[in-house]
């Protein structure tokens, strides 16, 4: 495997001091495998705004490179650019940078549209302080108007200043190097990270793929509903396709594996170590 692959951990904040003290585990756990980063997701409209910035400077005190994430759908730029400064004083150098969701109720889209105008502002703002990473969807954004558009919306990124992007989790490898090729083809090089959904919980993750876009192949479908409650089997065959997957990416030159850890560190440790990373 090459070194200079970037393997990364993702989390939410959580809502509860029980769940920081979960989160805190999972976190030792998975900070073994040295990844190069962790990163801690941001709700609709900055919902979980505090709760982000605590996981944040923790995982910073611990001695880890972190990456908020940081979405501007609802925002002003003031209240960015207070953010970004805040990061910036918390000497934290990695943003993940998204449109997001606007939330629920909320019916203006606030002083930004778009993510290439985040990673924009975010560069006028600070320079080159920051590693911007976007978000990438290989089996194109729910809302785009068409595929073409949303490879468009990826370039915006790129050209706005963007160092690099991760996925959104998918499970047809093809769908991942078909973006890749549309995207290079336009003259955008910057590295694509595959992001991984480990399966534990079929109705969970069928759910979660119905509001982002992400394809649920047929085959892995049927599969996994012929296990009905059985979560053994469905943990069992979930890791099987989870492990061919990461390796028909790495060997089809992925430049690293971004792991949607939903705050639980076994599948991912299981999936590493299958993969001897």
């Amino acid at each position: 495997m090459s070194q200079d692959r970037v393997y990364s951990f993702e989390f939410f904040p959580p809502k509860t001091e029980e769940g920081m003290e979960k989160l805190h585990a999972t976190r030792r756990q998975l900070a073994q495998y040295n990844p190069h980063f962790f990163s801690v997701t941001y709700g609709a409209g900055g919902s979980t705004q505090e709760g982000t910035l605590r996981a944040v400077r923790e995982i910073k005190q611990a001695g880890h490179d972190v990456a908020p994430h940081l979405s501007c759908i609802g925002s002003t730029r003031e209240g960015i650019r207070q953010l970004i400064n805040q990061f910036k004083s918390d000497g934290i150098r990695h943003i993940v940078a998204l449109r997001g969701d606007l939330p629920s109720g909320m019916a203006v889209a606030g002083e930004f549209r778009f993510a290439n105008e985040l990673v924009a502002f975010i560069r006028e703002e600070t320079g080159d302080w920051f590693h911007i990473e976007v978000a990438a969807y290989p089996e194109y954004h729910p809302q785009a108007k068409s595929a073409q558009d949303d490879i468009r919306n990826f370039v915006n990124k790129a050209n706005a200043g963007a160092n690099s992007a991760i996925t959104q989790y998918f499970y047809n490898p093809d769908a991942y190097f078909a973006f890749v090729d549309a995207v290079q083809a336009q003259g955008v090089n910057i590295p694509i990270v595959p992001g991984i959904m480990p399966i534990s919980n079929f109705s969970q993750l069928a759910r979660f793929s119905d509001v982002c876009g992400a394809e649920i192949p047929r085959w892995l479908r049927l599969r996994l509903q012929g296990y009905a409650d059985d979560v053994a089997s469905i943990r069992s065959f979930g890791l099987d396709v989870v492990t061919e997957l990461c390796d028909k990416l790495l060997q089809g030159g992925a430049p690293g594996l971004h792991f949607y850890t939903l705050n639980q560190a076994g599948l991912v440790s299981t999936v590493w170590q299958r993969l001897g990373l």
